[in-house]
Formats: structure tokens, sequence, C-alpha cells
């Protein structure tokens, strides 16, 4: 299904505004390969620790893959999955499926069956490409499962397991090399053949949600929506062309598909890509390949820092990290200004809808990823509002609400859904509480499911977290409402302890969170040890499944009390 047309979503003085101050630009993704390609052209843009390619390695493969498409059929308007993990050819099918209009679809590769099922029929999927396998599961399998429900779809595998993938066993399976076409093609050749290049303002990505609270939703953005929030990122970080990205997020989410890919190519900078998070490994190709930022969840920061050896490692490459997807508790940031001084640590806040909603900038004093989740970026605004879509004074907390360049089109064909997001003033609503400061400097306090109303005392999750994170014996905590007959809900907290730490009981967590200044109130009154949070691939933790989970415990914990008092 094609999205609605931009002017449905931005009025003509918005349109206007935005290309007159470049947050909107004539430029497509074709267009930045291709000027890279000329200007820098043996200047190594993308690498993943297997592969390498230049800017024009990069383009010339694009090409010879959109003309090959061409040539099976594809034609705009088409959509296509793309379900790999942060390899250089995902770049590489991104560009060739820009150049043609077909629509990207990214999937997370940890969705398997139901997930990727959901994708396919919601976004009218004609192909994906797709591993053969990795990490022990095998996609091709999953895929050809999938052809019960969807018998037309395309598979094309990216390093195959077996070199003979593809060589007409299957009429609708083919190898990424075999859709390349045999000799180079330049870009006058290949718009003769193709035509001319697809607008910036037609259908781009369709980036789904992260599914952290109900069924994904498919966010569909052109590329000038999706590609303003990276030029606006490119002051804020202070980005040149001499940066090297390290990128162990997700291409195939928002964080990883913006900052890993669209920044340093906006930049002309280059970006190394990691498959398969290892902080140890992660450590060595930060120094192997000189890396300079990096844009992750938090919990890849905290892991890199607990691998990092001064004796061994060399790490002074690095000048920027920014935490995104989750809060950043303030001990993260102290460890990190303590192991590496040079280091610095910011805050950012963004969701697949408008990409960046807040960061902080290097300009910003240092103190502000302490206290804050950063600010709007220039040509975007915040406000924090009410259940009806007022605007809250400062200091009140309330849901925050985006209105920009970056936001999507629509969620893709579910438009009760999409005007539900918009207050009266055209503000996107996130579901995501905070407090806003007098000079628009925003904190993220938890969303709005993640308050716990303890006999109608409304209790932050994230301010028990934050507190939390201090625990010597705590490597990572998650705090959860449960079920309770006489107050509605208490505090249930899963905790994953450092090794050779037992587990906190409530009494000693209670304690602890006392004389950090909480009321007992406040404080949880379960605790459960895991081994491992439930995590998205972004980094979030899965709190809809630790809710279900504490759910049914109390649910078998009371069935076994009433067995026990009526035995027959």
């Amino acid at each position: 299904m094609k999205p609605s047309p931009y002017t449905d979503r931005y009025s003509p003085q918005e349109i206007r505004d935005y290309y007159e101050t470049g947050l909107w630009s004539t430029e497509t993704f074709h267009d930045l390969l291709h000027r890279n390609a000329e200007s820098a052209p043996d200047k190594v843009f993308a690498t993943d620790g297997t592969r390498s390619m230049t800017f024009r390695q990069l383009f010339d493969a694009a090409q010879r893959l959109a003309v090959g498409l061409h040539r099976k059929g594809w034609r705009a308007g088409d959509t296509a999955a793309v379900q790999l993990p942060n390899w250089v050819e995902f770049i590489q099918v991104l560009a060739a499926l820009s150049r043609l209009g077909v629509t990207a679809v990214p999937i997370m590769p940890i969705y398997r069956h139901d997930e990727v099922g959901h994708v396919l029929s919601n976004a009218g999927i004609r192909a994906v490409f797709t591993p053969a396998s990795f990490k022990k599961f095998n996609y091709l399998d999953m895929y050809r499962g999938l052809r019960q429900d969807h018998p037309q779809l395309t598979i094309v595998i990216v390093r195959p397991d077996d070199p003979q993938t593809g060589t007409g066993t299957d009429d609708n399976v083919f190898s990424l090399h075999e859709l390349e076409t045999d000799t180079d093609t330049d870009d006058d050749s290949a718009r003769a053949e193709l035509g001319t290049p697809p607008g910036p303002d037609e259908p781009f990505v369709i980036v789904y949600t992260s599914g952290t609270t109900s069924r994904s939703k498919g966010c569909a953005h052109t590329f000038n929506t999706y590609c303003s929030g990276a030029r606006q990122l490119t002051t804020a970080f202070g980005y040149t062309q001499g940066d090297v990205q390290f990128g162990p997020s997700p291409i195939a989410h928002t964080t990883g598909l913006v900052t890993s890919v669209l920044l340093p190519l906006l930049a002309g900078a280059s970006t190394h890509l990691m498959a398969d998070w290892d902080p140890a490994r992660a450590v060595e190709e930060i120094q192997r390949f000189g890396c300079t930022a990096a844009v992750t969840a938090t919990t890849f920061l905290h892991t890199l820092l607990s691998a990092y050896d001064t004796e061994r490692h060399d790490l002074t490459t690095l000048r920027l990290w920014t935490c995104a997807g989750a809060p950043i508790p303030t001990a993260i940031v102290e460890h990190a200004h303590a192991t590496l001084p040079d280091l610095r640590v910011l805050s950012l806040y963004g969701r697949s809808e408008n990409l960046v909603t807040t960061t902080c900038s290097i300009d910003d004093d240092p103190s502000r990823a302490l206290t804050s989740d950063g600010k709007a970026l220039p040509g975007a605004q915040i406000q924090v509002v009410d259940a009806d879509g007022n605007a809250l004074p400062p200091g009140t907390e309330g849901d925050i609400a985006y209105r920009g360049p970056s936001h999507m089109i629509e969620y893709l064909g579910n438009p009760e859904e999409t005007n539900a997001l918009f207050t009266a003033d055209g503000f996107s609503r996130s579901g995501d509480l905070g407090v806003m400061t007098d000079d628009g400097f925003v904190r993220v306090t938890g969303r709005l499911k993640d308050i716990v109303i303890r006999g109608g005392m409304n209790i932050s999750v994230r301010e028990i977290e934050e507190n939390l994170a201090h625990h010597p014996a705590l490597q990572v905590s998650s705090c959860v409402a449960m079920p309770d007959e006489r107050l509605g809900e208490k505090v249930c907290c899963y905790v994953v302890t450092k090794p050779g730490h037992a587990a906190p009981t409530v009494e000693e967590l209670r304690n602890f969170l006392l004389g950090h200044g909480m009321a007992i109130q406040k404080t949880p009154e379960r605790v459960i040890a895991v081994d491992a949070l439930p995590m998205t691939a972004t980094g979030k933790v899965l709190k809809q499944d630790l809710r279900k989970d504490i759910k049914q415990r109390i649910e078998a914990e009371l069935d076994a009390t009433n067995r026990m008092a009526d035995p027959r």
C-alpha cells in the first residue's frame, strides 16, 4: 500500500519553510551516494568486519542491482522487505530500491514467523532480502514457510550458505549476485533504462515500531522526512567527513538506519557496522577502524565499558557516544567520564514516528546528559501536553509531543491511529512522559504505562530504576506494576545481578532506595531475579512481557493457595 502524499501531512507553509532552511532538500539517497562516489570514489564508506566498500564500489553495486531488479519487473510503488543484519549489503539494497522507487521495509533480524508475517501482510511485501541463515536461525526455511500465506513472495538470499542457492531450483529464490547485472552501469546508462529517479518526497521506507506495548505499526516516511533527522544531527554532533561511525545498533531500525547510514552518508564520512554485539570485540573493532562516534541504547555503552582494559586498549579516537532508545542512568554517564575522560556522552530521545525528538548537543554543558534527554533541534518544536492535548507549563509532567520536519506521513493503513496521535495544534503525542525546563530541555520520566498507581499514588518506575543503577550488586533492573487486591497496583522489580552477587531481598532493596531519599511507598514490594531481561533489538525492555509474567505468577500463587485451603 502506498503512503498518502506528503502534502496531506504538511501544510504548504511548512513545506516551504523546511526547504528554505535546508531541513528538506531536493537530494535523494541516490543523489547523496552519487555525489560521494564522484568526489571521493576511493574512500572506504562502509565496513562490517567481513566486507568493505568504497563510495564508488557501493554506488556501482547499487546501480547493477537496481537495473537487475528493474529487468525482473520491479517498479515504483512496490514494497520490499530487508531483513538483514548490519552488513554492507543492506546499504547496497537500500540504495538500489530507492533508485527504483521501491519502498524499503526493514525488518529486525530478531523477528520470527509471527512478527514477519504481520509485516508482510501489512505492507504488501513483494520480495524480501534475507540471509540464508544467521546466528543459527534458518531464515530461508522461515520465508518458505511464510509462502503458504504469501505464495508470490520473491526471496533474495544475501551471503548464501550454499553457493548454488537460487540457480534454478526455485523460480522465486535468487542470490543477490544473480540479480545484479553482469556489467557495470554508469549513472547515464542506468537513467536511460530506469528513467528519472524518484524525488525526495516520494515513499522511501516503512519502519515498524518496536512493539513494546502493542502490535507493531508501520511508520511510512519519505526520504525528506527520514533524512531531515540525520541533517539535524550533523550540527548537533559536530559531524564531519573525518568521522567514522560505530554502528552496532540494528540498521533495520530507526536508530541504526539514521545514524549509521544516513548521517555518515550526508557528511561524506565512514561507517563501521557490527552485526553481532560482543563488547570485547567491539573494543577491538573501534580501535582497529578508528571509530569516533556511536549512537546506541545505553546497554551497549555499559557493557563496552566493562570490557575496556586501560592496559590493553586504546579508545582515544572515540569522541562522542550518544545513548538513545531508553533514558540513560546517571551512573552510566559518570562511569564513562571516569573511564574515558575525553569521551562526550550525550543523551537522545526519539521514536520511529519522528526520529529525533530531543537530543543533547556537543555545545551543551556536559551536565545536561545527567539531567535531561536534550531539547528540540532547530526547525522542530516540543510541547509537554495533558490528556486533552493542551500544553502544560514548564516543570509539569505530561505527554511529550512533537511537531517538525521528521514526522512520518502515516501509520500504514491505519488512519484512525494516525489521526489520534495529533493534538489540535498539530503536535504528535508520543505516549512518553516527560518534564520540560524553562529553556526547553526535556527529561523523559517514563511511558504512560510505566506509571504504577498504588492506592491512588502515581509512581514513576523511571525514578526507581535511576536509583537502582547505583546498586553495587545489580547489572540492570526493570520495574513494572503488579496487580494488588487492596491497593490496585504495587511495584515489582526484576533484577539481573552481577557475577558473584546474590539477588537482594525486598527488604535490602527497599533500604537501599530509602538511603537514596525515596519514599517507602514508592519502593518495590517484590523482587524477581532473572538471568536476562527481555529486550527489543534496539535495547528497550519489553515491559509488557514482564507485566504478563508477574500477573501469571500472582495468579498461579493464588490458585495454589486456594487448592491448599480447599483440597477437594
